[in-house]
Formats: structure tokens, C-alpha cells, sequence
């Protein structure tokens, strides 16, 4: 049986009275692209929120690898106000900060472009190398790390000049065209060095020309960098064209999954997101 390289398993996570998503179990498998979608407030970007550590899920786990990297159940005044399913499946508390997930391998990108505004491309990337850095504060200090800082702005360099950012490296990532500043996200995201990558909605404001390029950027990240793909996106061309397999989710609970043909002729999806036939 193939190892998965995420698995969600019965993810509940409710905020107060609100249950946000319900009982989601997913699985992603080595060098696939995955998408997440559905409407708005479907429950897609909460999702992607527990698997890299930003919030704790109300009930559930997530594995990585086959290693089980988050669980969380009911606790406090939770135990009487949760709602959601699977109560008592789970009794462990892991909760690693997002730094700790960042390190294991799983990179994200925002729904909304979060780049270093006062910074330089080159500076953006570098300062995401710097995760990896072994160097303390002494080392830093007396400038014995010299060696591990040339090499991580060699390796940025080279990372953007794979991605088409060199010859405007030196320019504030504000002065970019927006297509470019989502691309320099996801080279910040591939600085971490990254096995698994999230993507939060890539397309978000760009024309279909733009649209266009980045699928064809996506595939070529997926297999330069050797990345398992798992996004969130409401462009269906972009979904349909690149996705190995689809997870539909409507008012925080899954209600379809598989291929992109399986997922368009799929009636429950049709209603929910796709919108109703006119024949």
C-alpha cells in the first residue's frame, strides 16, 4: 500500500458555537497535485491552517511522512460546547508551532500576498533561507558563519534565477507586477526547502494569460523541485487542467472527491459550487 504524504484524519475544528470544518479526512500521495476546493467559507483555508500549525485542531490528527505531526480532542469549556463528530477518538495534545512544521518539509503560500514589503526579492527569499541556518546569535555576532551565509545567498541566486527572478532581484517586491509577486511567494515557500508545498488560492487577480503561465509554472515547480501539491484555488480551468485528484468541501464538510472528470460530472459538486446546468 502506497505510504500517503499527508493524511488528515477526521479533522474537526470549531470555533466557539461555529464548526467550521467537520470531520474531514483527506490523503495526498507522493508527486501529486491536489486540490482543495468550494465556495467561500467552505471551510478550505482553516484546513490548511491546521495541517502548518496556525491553529490546533478541535479534534483529530494530521501525519506527514507517515509520522503523526499534530492530534488534538475536546478540551475545557470545548468538551460541552463541541459539535462536531468523532468525540472520543482521540486523547493526545501535539501542537507544533508553524516553525516546527516549516522545518519538517511544508511550505505555504497565502491567500493574500504576505511578502516583506520593505524588502528586496532577493532579501524576501534570503530571509526565508534562513530557516535552515545552523548559526546562534555568537556566531552571528563575531561573523562566524560567513561561510553558511554566502552559500545561502548562493543557493538564493541560483533559486531565483530557476524561477525567472534574477534580473529583478534588486527591486522592492511592491514594484513587481502582481503575477511576478505571486511567483516570488511561492519562491520564498521553495526557500524553505519544502517536500510538501500548500498553495492558497496562486491565481487569486490574475487575468487568464497569467492564469495560463502559472499552471504551467506549478507543474514545472512540482517536478524541478521534486514537490507533492496540495492547493486551494475557485479558478475550475486552472483545477480541472492540473489536479490529480479533488476534494470538494461545502459548509465545512467533504462531500466529494476524486479525478477531475469524476468531480465535474458529480452532481452534489455541480449544485454546491459548479453551479446548475441550464439543459
Amino acid at each position: 500500500m502506497e505510504e500517503h504524504v499527508l493524511e488528515m484524519k477526521n479533522i474537526t475544528m470549531q470555533f466557539g458555537g461555529v464548526v467550521a470544518v467537520n470531520n474531514l479526512s483527506l490523503e495526498v500521495n507522493n508527486g501529486e497535485i491536489v486540490s482543495l476546493i468550494g465556495p467561500n467559507g467552505a471551510g478550505k483555508t482553516t484546513a490548511f491552517n491546521v495541517i502548518t500549525g496556525v491553529y490546533a485542531p478541535t479534534n483529530g490528527a494530521v501525519y506527514f511522512n507517515g509520522n503523526q505531526i499534530v492530534e488534538n480532542f475536546p478540551r475545557g469549556k470545548m468538551k460541552k460546547l463541541y459539535a462536531g463528530s468523532n468525540r472520543g477518538d482521540f486523547t493526545k495534545h501535539l501542537e507544533p508551532t508553524p516553525d516546527v512544521i516549516t522545518k519538517l518539509g511544508i511550505a505555504r503560500t497565502f491567500q493574500n500576498i504576505r511578502l516583506w514589503k520593505s524588502q528586496t526579492v532577493f532579501t524576501n527569499v534570503l530571509i526565508a533561507k534562513h530557516l535552515r541556518r545552523t548559526s546562534n546569535i555568537i556566531t552571528a555576532t563575531f561573523r562566524l558563519n560567513r561561510k553558511e551565509e554566502k552559500k545561502q545567498r548562493e543557493e538564493t541566486a541560483e533559486l531565483l534565477k530557476i524561477l525567472g527572478l534574477y534580473e529583478v532581484r534588486d527591486e522592492l517586491c511592491t514594484s513587481l507586477p502582481y503575477g511576478l509577486q505571486r511567483r516570488l511567494e511561492i519562491a520564498r515557500a521553495l526557500a524553505t526547502n519544502p517536500t510538501f508545498l500548500l498553495l492558497d488560492e496562486p491565481a487569486a487577480g490574475m487575468n487568464p494569460q497569467e492564469t495560463a503561465e502559472l499552471t504551467d509554472f506549478i507543474r514545472r515547480i512540482r517536478d524541478e523541485f521534486h514537490l507533492t501539491v496540495l492547493m486551494i484555488e475557485h479558478h475550475m480551468d486552472l483545477v480541472m487542467d492540473i489536479s490529480d485528484r479533488i476534494y470538494v468541501l461545502n459548509f465545512g464538510s467533504l462531500i466529494a472527491n476524486g479525478t477531475p472528470e469524476e468531480i465535474q460530472n458529480n452532481p452534489k459538486v455541480i449544485s454546491a459550487y459548479l453551479g446548475e446546468s441550464e439543459d
